[in-house]
Order: C-alpha cells, then sequence, then structure tokens
C-alpha cells in the first residue's frame, strides 16, 4: 500500500490529484515524490507525498533545460548568435575538424562531440571548464551537422563555455542572476551548503526480473557511442545515481546533469519562460518560444538508438513523450524520472520530481497520465 499525498490543486484540476492518488497507491511504499504545474503563471496544482514537502532532489538531464534557457535568454538579448560559429567565441574548438560547427549545431546534438576518447573522471564531470577543456581536442565522432546524437554529459559544459567565453561570467552566475534569483526557484544550479539538509539522496533502480532481462541485453561495449556519451567506458563507472549523490556534483552544478530541484522549481522555472509570473513578464518573448520550441534534430539518436526528437536544445516534448501537447512544447526529462516542461498554446508548466530512479531511464511511465490528466484540465480552464 502507497503512502497518503498532501498538497492542494485548483478547481477544475481535481482529476489531477485522483491520478497522483492511484498511481502512488499502487506504488512502492517508499515512493517519494512531487508533482506540481502552472497554467498562464498560475499554480494549480501542488501535491506530494508526506515526506516530500519541501525536499530537494538530483534531476539528472532536466538540468539541461535551466542550461538552455540561458541560452535562449542570450541569443534574445543578441548575446550570442545561432548561426555563428563557435570558434568566433572559443576559438580552442575548432580543432580536430569542428570550425564549422555553429553554435545552433551544438545546441542541437549535432556537434559529434559527446565525450572524450579516455573518459572523464569523477571529479572533472563535476566542472563544466574542465569538461570543456577536454573537449576542445577531441575528434569529434560523426561528421558534424549530418547526424545528431544526445550529448549527454557534456552539452551543458559545451553550451557553457560559449557564455563565458561571450559574457565573462558562467552559465551557472547568468541563471542565477537573470532565472533563478528573480522567483526564488527550488531550482539550482550549484546547491548551497545552507540548502543542503533538504537533499534527498537518490536511491537506486529496483528494476522487476524481466526489466533486469531487458537492461542486460542492450548493446554495450566500452567502445559504443553509447559508453562513450555516458562515460561508462572507464575503469570504474559508478552506479548512476552516484552523479546526483556527489556534494561536489551538487556544490558545482554542472549544466548538464548536474541540477537539484523540486517539482515547484522545474514548473515555475518554464512558468516564467512562457507567462508572466510574479508580477514579471515572460523571459522569453513569442518568437524566441517559438525558436526553441521548433523542432532541430528528429529521427534516429546515433547514441541512444531510439527515435528522439530537438529543438533548440530542449527536447520536443509533444514528439518524444506527448503527442497529445501542443506544437512547439518544449522541456526536458531526467534519467531519475524527472519530466519538465512548457506547453505554450495551453499556457501549461510542468514539473514532476521522485526519488527512486524509475525504470526505464528517463521520464517516469506514471508522468504519461498525469500529463494528460493535467493538460485536459488547462485545456478546459483555457
Amino acid at each position: 500500500m502507497g503512502q497518503e499525498i498532501d498538497g492542494a490543486v485548483a478547481d477544475g484540476f481535481e482529476a489531477v490529484r485522483e491520478e497522483f492518488a492511484a498511481f502512488v497507491a499502487a506504488e512502492r511504499p517508499d515512493y517519494e515524490g512531487q508533482l506540481c504545474a502552472y497554467v498562464h503563471g498560475r499554480r494549480v496544482v501542488d501535491l506530494w507525498t508526506g515526506n516530500a514537502a519541501d525536499s530537494l532532489y538530483g534531476v539528472f538531464s532536466s538540468t539541461k533545460g535551466a542550461a538552455h534557457l540561458v541560452a535562449a535568454i542570450l541569443v534574445q538579448d543578441g548575446t550570442l548568435e545561432l548561426d555563428r560559429k563557435v570558434t568566433y567565441y572559443w576559438p580552442e574548438f575548432g580543432a580536430e575538424g569542428k570550425g564549422a560547427v555553429t553554435l545552433r549545431d551544438l545546441l542541437t546534438h549535432r556537434a559529434g562531440l559527446v565525450g572524450i576518447d579516455a573518459g572523464f573522471s569523477a571529479e572533472e564531470l563535476a566542472d563544466d571548464r574542465a569538461i570543456a577543456e577536454r573537449l576542445a581536442d577531441q575528434k569529434p565522432y560523426w561528421r558534424p551537422g549530418t547526424a545528431f546524437g544526445c550529448h549527454a554529459l557534456v552539452i551543458g559544459a559545451l553550451a557553457g563555455e560559449v557564455v563565458r567565453r561571450a559574457t565573462g561570467h558562467t552559465l551557472q552566475e547568468v541563471y542565477e542572476e537573470r532565472v533563478r534569483a528573480p522567483y526564488a526557484l527550488d531550482f539550482f544550479l550549484g546547491l548551497p551548503e545552507s540548502q543542503e539538509p533538504r537533499f534527498r539522496s537518490v536511491q537506486p533502480m529496483i528494476p522487476t526480473p524481466e526489466q533486469r532481462a531487458l537492461l542486460d541485453a542492450r548493446p554495450s561495449g566500452p567502445h559504443t557511442l553509447a559508453s562513450i556519451a555516458f562515460n561508462t567506458h572507464v575503469p570504474e563507472p559508478g552506479p548512476p545515481e552516484g552523479h546526483a549523490n556527489s556534494r561536489l556534483v551538487r556544490a558545482k552544478g554542472p549544466a548538464s546533469a548536474g541540477g537539484v530541484a523540486s517539482a515547484r522549481g522545474l514548473a515555475k522555472m518554464y512558468a516564467a519562460a512562457i507567462s508572466e509570473v510574479d508580477d514579471r513578464p515572460p523571459l522569453l518573448k513569442p518568437d524566441t518560444v517559438a525558436e526553441v520550441g521548433q523542432i532541430h534534430s528528429v529521427g534516429y539518436d546515433l547514441v541512444t538508438r531510439t527515435h528522439r526528437a530537438f529543438g533548440l536544445g530542449f527536447q520536443a516534448t509533444s514528439d518524444r513523450w506527448y503527442p497529445f501537447l501542443g506544437a512547439g512544447a518544449f522541456g526536458h526529462s531526467g534519467a531519475g524520472g524527472t519530466q519538465a516542461f512548457a506547453d505554450p498554446r495551453s499556457g501549461l508548466a510542468y514539473g514532476y520530481t521522485r526519488r527512486r530512479m524509475a525504470y526505464p531511464a528517463g521520464a517516469a511511465p506514471e508522468n504519461e497520465p498525469l500529463v494528460r490528466a493535467v493538460h485536459r484540465a488547462a485545456l478546459e480552464m483555457n
């Protein structure tokens, strides 16, 4: 028997609470998670299990949403230009045949620079500057621009080095100043020591025997693109949850997968991106929202060997996960089960976190009925 849930929903969103309660009742007794949603800048769903009211979780690749939002803001400002070569900002990047790569290529997973032959140490994976320095000398794994593949652990560092060269500030500093602090978001790229007591360590996945067999049957090997991209080709890669559970990672907040957040923080960030929140205008203008949500890379992902679609850095959420969402929905899931996105056409912003890693890696399966219920209520509200 699962736990009881707490929190509140706005009128018209009762079905969302019922869907969440049904899922929690069927889950393991130790399930811990949060669900939050905004519509047109108003919080309409704020639910959690008993122990999770004010908790923060490692959100893995949902961190990329914050990184790409910073890039979008700087493009909107004119500080960055999507079709300039990366070497305009970062000359050293041009080594080993990467001189023609544009910022647009970089952000849309088309640069072919998913990792390095020798792999990264755990300390390097916590440090975007160290990752970028190593990547500058690496030959791309496919001809840039001809295909795409998930730059799982490095895309935030790549974008971050461009941001640093263009602004003189790290991506994390720009995010703190322009996004997190103004909205008091519970979504950190660099968790302060004072917030550490709120962090709940990520628990490992517990697959069923059938799920374990499927995991074990996946192609693997030390020289595959997937092993390089996920840094599992090093001698002792460690468990997936180890990255988020490292205090060094949480303190530095690497922009690919080192963020710490609550569902409230995730949902509010996306609400602020597309809507007026806290009497502030949207962070992104309509043209920028259309640009980031427009599909740039779609089809066969060379790293994950699956069908995927990316907008301008963000996942194209309606193609990747939920086809009932509006065209141009954008966001990013996380390996532990996290999901977060904005659907500009309905005004919906969504955030979900859980403590135990879900099967399969990526947005946990329970998100599908939860998103469907929230989206249906949002459309009726409109």
